[in-house]
């Protein structure tokens, strides 16, 4: 690995947000710094998502990591020469992770171990991440294949699911230390010369973590503020019935509370001005396709149904449980406001609209 380089000075306008870097990525586990003491590390994905954005600060006599990548041997390579190369000289200090998914989470108990430290997490996600690492099992439940089952999966989607292996969360993280230290909403912490307030968010996961330091307008939004895509906002068979896109919207609100010139280093894609003008574009986009999906359900559609109305390509075999959780979440935000009858019949579930 190189050193760090300087992210370079060349805003650009794309959908009414300012890119103060330009197009400029670092290279896949190169580090580059974006002002001062606050570093970007970029690391890839085995996913259809290639990248994750990691954030290393300067705190003085030790360095801070937000986030830390999926567990697979490649993130590690690139965490070791990170430490041989542009980090060296002083230890890791603390990790704070801002939610449970396996590319924040996954290497956490390995630095943690690596350095002697204790991860800081809000309680939600680290408690729900130690338990998906120890369900692990030879096949799914037969619960979970009669959820998607109910929903509107074909014969052959289901055997697939049948026939694979339970416990993908736990192939992807690292064993978690048997403790952690808990991160609040209104939490202030000092790293550096600048102090960070936990904002809680949640509908991407249950109490995401984001840090904001009100005297420089700057934002660690993890996966809740995404300038390009959307965060994935879905139901699960663990929890069937939940609502979390009136979450999500919920915490849009928190959020606008925020200074709207705050500079924003998501986990995803790359930095951006332009906070509430994204929280507006992320709000109209769900409630366009709220409305399109409740004038799709004049006949009454599963969940598998409406995929050609939520999605703008086809949803491959490997994105499907990603899909009908984005769809239950949209179909269960209209049934619990009275725009839509849920109707089940012979194991099928499917939503009707009212009026």
């Amino acid at each position: 690995m190189a050193g760090i380089e300087a992210a370079p000075d060349q805003p650009q306008e794309r959908r009414g947000l300012c890119y103060p870097h330009g197009a400029f990525v670092p290279e896949g586990g190169g580090l580059a710094e974006v002002l001062p003491g606050i570093f970007w590390l970029r690391m890839p994905l085995p996913f259809s998502l290639d990248h994750i954005n990691l954030w290393v600060l300067d705190a003085g006599d030790h360095w801070a990591i937000v986030d830390t990548g999926v567990a697979t041997a490649d993130i590690k390579a690139h965490w070791r020469a990170a430490f041989d190369g542009p980090l060296k000289g002083k230890p890791v200090g603390r990790i704070i992770v801002t939610h449970y998914h396996p590319d924040h989470i996954g290497l956490a108990g390995w630095l943690a171990r690596k350095w002697g430290l204790t991860i800081e997490a809000t309680r939600s996600e680290y408690m729900l991440a130690r338990v998906l690492t120890l369900d692990v099992r030879d096949a799914p439940p037969p619960e979970v294949v009669d959820f998607y089952a109910a929903h509107g999966w074909p014969d052959a989607a289901l055997d697939r699911l049948r026939s694979s292996r339970w416990g993908n969360f736990a192939r992807g993280v690292h064993p978690l230390p048997a403790g952690y230290r808990r991160l609040r909403g209104g939490d202030r912490l000092t790293i550096g010369t600048r102090t960070w307030e936990v904002v809680i968010g949640s509908g991407h996961s249950p109490e995401h973590a984001c840090l904001y330091c009100p005297q420089e307008k700057l934002l660690m939004s993890g996966d809740q503020i995404l300038p390009r895509i959307t965060s994935n906002i879905s139901v699960y068979p663990t929890e069937p019935d939940a609502d979390p896109l009136a979450d999500w919207l919920g915490s849009i609100e928190q959020l606008r509370r925020l200074d709207p010139d705050t500079r924003v280093f998501p986990a995803h894609n790359e930095p951006f001005i332009g906070l509430h003008t994204r929280l507006d574009q992320l709000a109209a986009d769900h409630h366009c396709k709220l409305d399109a999906l409740q004038a799709a359900c004049t006949t009454p559609l599963s969940a598998w149904d409406s995929f050609s109305v939520l999605f703008r390509r086809a949803v491959s075999d490997g994105e499907i449980q990603m899909a009908t959780g984005e769809a239950l979440a949209h179909l269960h935000w209209l049934h619990r406001r009275g725009r839509l009858t849920r109707q089940a019949s012979e194991g099928q579930t499917r939503f009707l609209a009212i009026g």
